[in-house]
């Protein structure tokens, strides 16, 4: 995938669902494949929201995961739920 496919990823999925804001960090990932540790470029999109908000967020996050392994062949993208005793602005 080129920056600026997921750059449109990001606009056209991400953003909407999300408008408020959100953090995104790439990195270098890696895991094993049938031919041994595969390494590609990865991100780690961090959306933060109300508790009131759970249940839409969850099913937002949802259709992001699922649209993303469609859209760039992946068998799996991570996702890791902890909610935050307190965050302040």
């Amino acid at each position: 995938m080129t920056e600026a496919e997921f750059k449109q990823f990001l606009d056209v999925f991400i953003t909407p669902r999300f408008p408020d804001g959100l953090t995104l960090l790439t990195g270098l990932g890696q895991f094993f494949g049938s031919e041994g540790p595969v390494q590609e470029r990865s991100f780690l999109l961090i959306l933060l929201y109300p508790d009131k908000a759970l249940g839409e967020s969850s099913k937002k996050i949802e259709e992001i995961r699922e649209q993303y392994k469609h859209q760039f062949n992946q068998g799996s993208v991570l996702r890791s739920d902890r909610c935050c005793e307190r965050v302040g602005f």
